[in-house]
Protein backbone atom coordinates (compact mmCIF):
# COMPACT_ATOMS: atom_id res chain seq x y z
CA UNK A 1 0.00 0.00 0.00
CA UNK A 2 2.62 2.77 0.87
CA UNK A 3 4.18 2.04 -2.70
CA UNK A 4 0.92 3.48 -4.33
CA UNK A 5 0.55 6.02 -1.84
CA UNK A 6 4.26 7.09 -2.76
CA UNK A 7 3.28 7.46 -6.14
CA UNK A 8 0.02 9.33 -5.77
CA UNK A 9 2.03 12.20 -3.47
CA UNK A 10 4.97 12.36 -5.84
CA UNK A 11 2.41 13.53 -8.88
CA UNK A 12 1.32 16.36 -5.97
CA UNK A 13 4.40 17.11 -5.33
CA UNK A 14 8.07 16.77 -4.94
CA UNK A 15 9.41 14.84 -2.06
CA UNK A 16 12.39 13.60 -1.19
CA UNK A 17 12.33 9.96 0.15
CA UNK A 18 12.84 10.98 3.86
CA UNK A 19 10.05 13.20 3.51
CA UNK A 20 7.84 10.23 1.83
CA UNK A 21 8.91 8.13 4.57
CA UNK A 22 7.91 10.85 7.32
CA UNK A 23 4.42 11.33 5.49
CA UNK A 24 3.85 7.19 5.34
CA UNK A 25 4.36 6.77 8.85
CA UNK A 26 1.29 9.22 9.41
CA UNK A 27 -0.92 7.14 7.46
CA UNK A 28 -2.69 3.65 9.18
CA UNK A 29 -4.76 1.34 7.11
CA UNK A 30 -8.25 1.17 7.54
CA UNK A 31 -10.08 -1.85 5.50
CA UNK A 32 -14.31 -1.21 5.70
CA UNK A 33 -16.90 -3.18 4.32
CA UNK A 34 -19.67 -2.44 1.51
CA UNK A 35 -22.21 -0.25 3.13
CA UNK A 36 -19.94 0.46 6.43
CA UNK A 37 -20.36 4.42 7.46
CA UNK A 38 -16.69 6.12 8.04
CA UNK A 39 -18.32 9.48 9.41
CA UNK A 40 -22.13 9.89 10.44
CA UNK A 41 -23.69 13.88 9.90
CA UNK A 42 -23.01 15.61 13.16
CA UNK A 43 -19.81 13.89 13.63
CA UNK A 44 -16.00 15.85 13.47
CA UNK A 45 -13.97 14.26 10.41
CA UNK A 46 -10.68 13.87 12.22
CA UNK A 47 -9.14 11.74 9.25
CA UNK A 48 -8.47 12.31 5.48
CA UNK A 49 -8.17 9.04 3.18
CA UNK A 50 -6.04 7.73 0.50
CA UNK A 51 -8.17 4.66 -1.34
CA UNK A 52 -5.55 2.34 -2.23
CA UNK A 53 -8.91 -0.30 -3.58
CA UNK A 54 -12.55 0.31 -3.39
CA UNK A 55 -15.23 2.75 -3.27
CA UNK A 56 -15.74 5.61 -1.01
CA UNK A 57 -18.52 8.24 -1.10
CA UNK A 58 -19.20 11.46 0.52
CA UNK A 59 -22.72 12.36 0.94
CA UNK A 60 -25.81 14.23 3.00
CA UNK A 61 -29.51 14.08 2.96
CA UNK A 62 -31.40 16.64 1.70
CA UNK A 63 -34.72 18.22 3.73
CA UNK A 64 -37.18 15.47 1.60
CA UNK A 65 -34.83 12.26 2.93
CA UNK A 66 -33.11 12.09 -0.48
CA UNK A 67 -29.17 11.16 -0.56
CA UNK A 68 -27.22 13.58 -2.50
CA UNK A 69 -24.09 12.27 -3.06
CA UNK A 70 -20.81 15.32 -3.78
CA UNK A 71 -18.20 13.22 -3.85
CA UNK A 72 -17.10 9.44 -5.33
CA UNK A 73 -13.64 8.56 -4.80
CA UNK A 74 -11.93 5.47 -6.25
CA UNK A 75 -8.62 3.36 -6.58
CA UNK A 76 -6.02 5.17 -6.16
CA UNK A 77 -7.43 8.55 -5.23
CA UNK A 78 -7.48 10.94 -2.10
CA UNK A 79 -10.39 12.69 -0.16
CA UNK A 80 -12.53 13.36 2.78
CA UNK A 81 -15.54 15.70 3.95
CA UNK A 82 -13.43 18.36 3.55
CA UNK A 83 -15.36 20.80 5.35
CA UNK A 84 -15.61 19.07 8.56
CA UNK A 85 -11.86 18.31 8.02
CA UNK A 86 -10.46 21.84 7.90
CA UNK A 87 -13.28 23.69 10.02
CA UNK A 88 -13.31 20.51 12.95
CA UNK A 89 -16.95 21.14 13.20
CA UNK A 90 -19.86 18.74 13.07
CA UNK A 91 -20.17 17.21 9.23
CA UNK A 92 -23.23 17.34 7.36
CA UNK A 93 -21.96 15.11 5.50
CA UNK A 94 -21.28 11.15 5.53
CA UNK A 95 -18.87 9.03 4.48
CA UNK A 96 -19.61 5.51 3.66
CA UNK A 97 -17.96 2.73 1.73
CA UNK A 98 -19.73 1.71 -1.79
CA UNK A 99 -17.43 -1.75 -1.98
CA UNK A 100 -15.51 -3.83 0.45
CA UNK A 101 -12.41 -1.04 0.70
CA UNK A 102 -8.84 -0.75 1.74
CA UNK A 103 -7.80 2.64 3.06
CA UNK A 104 -4.66 4.42 4.27
CA UNK A 105 -6.16 7.36 6.67
CA UNK A 106 -3.75 10.21 8.74
CA UNK A 107 -5.48 12.06 11.08
CA UNK A 108 -6.55 15.67 11.45
CA UNK A 109 -3.27 16.56 13.41
CA UNK A 110 -0.82 14.35 11.70
CA UNK A 111 -2.12 16.11 8.91
CA UNK A 112 -1.52 19.96 9.96
CA UNK A 113 1.67 18.55 12.14
CA UNK A 114 3.21 18.00 8.05
CA UNK A 115 1.86 21.62 6.92
CA UNK A 116 3.68 23.32 9.92
CA UNK A 117 7.02 20.82 9.31
CA UNK A 118 7.03 20.34 5.23
CA UNK A 119 6.18 23.30 2.48
CA UNK A 120 6.32 20.66 0.42
CA UNK A 121 3.20 19.03 2.08
CA UNK A 122 1.42 22.58 2.31
CA UNK A 123 2.19 22.76 -1.42
CA UNK A 124 0.52 19.07 -1.37
CA UNK A 125 -2.93 20.68 0.26
CA UNK A 126 -2.77 23.47 -1.90
CA UNK A 127 -3.24 21.27 -5.03
CA UNK A 128 -5.58 18.99 -3.29
CA UNK A 129 -7.98 22.41 -2.07
CA UNK A 130 -7.37 23.49 -5.24
CA UNK A 131 -8.57 19.81 -7.40
CA UNK A 132 -11.91 20.10 -4.77
CA UNK A 133 -12.62 23.40 -5.75
CA UNK A 134 -12.86 22.79 -9.38
CA UNK A 135 -14.30 19.56 -9.10
CA UNK A 136 -17.35 20.91 -7.04
CA UNK A 137 -17.63 23.83 -9.63
CA UNK A 138 -17.60 21.77 -12.65
CA UNK A 139 -20.15 19.77 -11.03
CA UNK A 140 -22.01 22.89 -9.83
CA UNK A 141 -21.57 24.44 -13.50
CA UNK A 142 -23.53 20.94 -15.13
CA UNK A 143 -26.32 20.77 -12.88
CA UNK A 144 -26.88 24.60 -13.60
CA UNK A 145 -26.22 23.81 -17.43
CA UNK A 146 -26.78 20.61 -18.41
CA UNK A 147 -30.34 18.43 -18.49
CA UNK A 148 -30.55 14.77 -16.73
CA UNK A 149 -29.71 13.09 -19.89
CA UNK A 150 -26.43 15.44 -20.80
CA UNK A 151 -25.15 14.97 -17.30
CA UNK A 152 -25.45 11.18 -17.23
CA UNK A 153 -23.73 11.33 -21.07
CA UNK A 154 -20.75 14.02 -20.03
CA UNK A 155 -20.27 11.32 -16.40
CA UNK A 156 -20.13 8.06 -19.31
CA UNK A 157 -17.69 9.43 -21.34
CA UNK A 158 -15.54 11.56 -18.47
CA UNK A 159 -15.30 8.60 -15.81
CA UNK A 160 -17.41 5.33 -17.42
CA UNK A 161 -16.01 3.79 -13.86
CA UNK A 162 -18.59 5.41 -11.54
CA UNK A 163 -21.72 4.14 -13.83
CA UNK A 164 -19.61 0.58 -14.12
CA UNK A 165 -18.96 0.30 -10.21
CA UNK A 166 -22.22 2.52 -8.62
CA UNK A 167 -25.85 1.33 -7.71
CA UNK A 168 -28.41 2.92 -9.35
CA UNK A 169 -29.37 4.87 -6.59
CA UNK A 170 -26.07 6.18 -5.50
CA UNK A 171 -25.21 7.25 -9.14
CA UNK A 172 -28.76 8.83 -9.34
CA UNK A 173 -27.76 11.03 -6.33
CA UNK A 174 -24.41 11.61 -7.75
CA UNK A 175 -26.29 12.97 -10.91
CA UNK A 176 -28.93 14.98 -9.03
CA UNK A 177 -32.05 12.81 -10.48
CA UNK A 178 -34.56 10.15 -9.47
CA UNK A 179 -33.66 6.63 -9.67
CA UNK A 180 -36.24 5.96 -12.37
CA UNK A 181 -35.31 9.09 -14.38
CA UNK A 182 -31.85 7.45 -14.40
CA UNK A 183 -33.07 4.03 -15.56
CA UNK A 184 -35.16 6.04 -18.73
CA UNK A 185 -31.83 7.51 -19.51
CA UNK A 186 -29.72 4.02 -19.31
CA UNK A 187 -32.88 2.58 -21.67
CA UNK A 188 -32.39 5.25 -24.29
CA UNK A 189 -28.94 5.41 -24.47
CA UNK A 190 -28.38 1.54 -24.96
CA UNK A 191 -27.45 0.54 -28.06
Amino acid sequence: MPDKLKTILTTYSNFNEQQLEQIIKCFKPVFVKRNEILLHEGEICSKFYFVYSGCIRIYFIDKEGYEKTRQVILDDNIGTALTSFITQQPSFEFIDAQENTELLAISHKDFYTLIAEMEEWKGFYQQILEKAYLLQSRKIEALMTLNAKQRYQKLLKGNPLLIQRLSNRVLASFLDIREETLSRIKSEIRF
